[in-house]
């Protein structure tokens, strides 16, 4: 438990490690194509929350696990539901790229 007595809730960096060890994830960057084109996680796929009904067509098979994150973890907690909704089973919000310890690339 953290201050207040929330848990720590996501965590980046454990989610892409997590991504990195699971054969045919999807790592999705849901932020807009500016902000992925200033610095994304590698192998990342940008699907901004504003099209994320689109994601079907490019994530077709709905057992694929899916870790979301954007820039502090709440479009990709909205992003995540949408696609639990639409009947996606594997998805994981893992937060915010401003925790990310890991290899940036633009």
């Amino acid at each position: 438990m953290g201050l207040f007595g929330f848990s720590a809730g996501a965590n980046i960096n454990e989610g892409v490690k997590e991504f990195a060890d699971t054969e045919g994830a999807v790592l999705l960057d849901v932020r807009t194509p500016e902000e992925y084109a200033a610095g994304h996680i590698e192998y990342s796929l940008n699907i901004p929350l504003d099209d994320i009904a689109g994601a079907a067509a490019r994530i077709p098979d709905k057992q694929t696990p899916v870790y979301t994150y954007c820039l502090s973890g709440a479009r990709s907690g909205r992003a995540a539901a949408y696609l639990k909704r639409l009947g996606y089973s594997k998805v994981k919000n893992i937060g915010g790229i401003f925790s990310y310890r890991g290899k940036v690339v633009r």
